[in-house]
């Protein structure tokens, strides 16, 4: 015989982990650098083709010592923490365009980067910019139009590969 509580606990909703995106800190440049360079690694096939002179050229500005430039610099940078552990990062550059929006390949696919380009488009929104830029990957132009960005221009070099100019118009 099976009691009420155990049948009421088999079909409870699973809890989802909360995520947490937070400023980046000079303090977090490892966790970035290792999000960076494991997600271009393992994530972009599709972008570098698994060529190790692309993979060393897109990935050779994504040591800490640089990103703590990024950090300390004009940019804005967040970190993705769920379940204790970084999951992704984020940013956005000087001049207003999203420069960044990695996960981690263990993250990949749960919901980290939606999160995450939600958090850059609400920064956009209120620091008063009508419309989101960025440069998406081939990895990634799929995950952006299923986000109303669209495509603008053909692709140009960015990042050390083929980059396909993208706006989201907010409003």
């Amino acid at each position: 015989m099976q009691n009420k509580r155990g049948i009421s606990q088999a079909f409870a909703p699973v809890a989802v982990p909360q995520l947490q995106i937070r400023p980046a800190t000079v303090f977090d440049v490892f966790d970035m650098s290792r999000i960076l360079t494991a997600s271009i690694r393992e994530l972009c096939h599709a972008d570098h083709l698994g060529d190790a002179a692309r993979i060393a050229d897109w990935t050779a500005d994504k040591s800490p010592d640089q990103i703590r430039k990024w950090v300390g610099g004009p940019g804005r940078y967040w970190l993705a923490i769920q379940n204790g552990a970084a999951a992704g990062v984020c940013g956005i550059a000087p001049d207003g365009a999203i420069s960044l929006l990695y996960t981690c390949p263990p993250a990949a696919g749960l919901g980290a980067g939606s999160a995450m380009l939600s958090h850059l488009e609400t920064q956009l929104q209120e620091a008063g910019c009508r419309e989101g830029r960025l440069n998406a990957t081939r990895t990634a132009l799929e995950f952006y139009r299923a986000r109303g960005w669209r495509p603008l221009d053909e692709p140009e070099a960015c990042c050390g590969v083929s980059c396909i100019p993208m706006r989201k118009g907010f409003g």
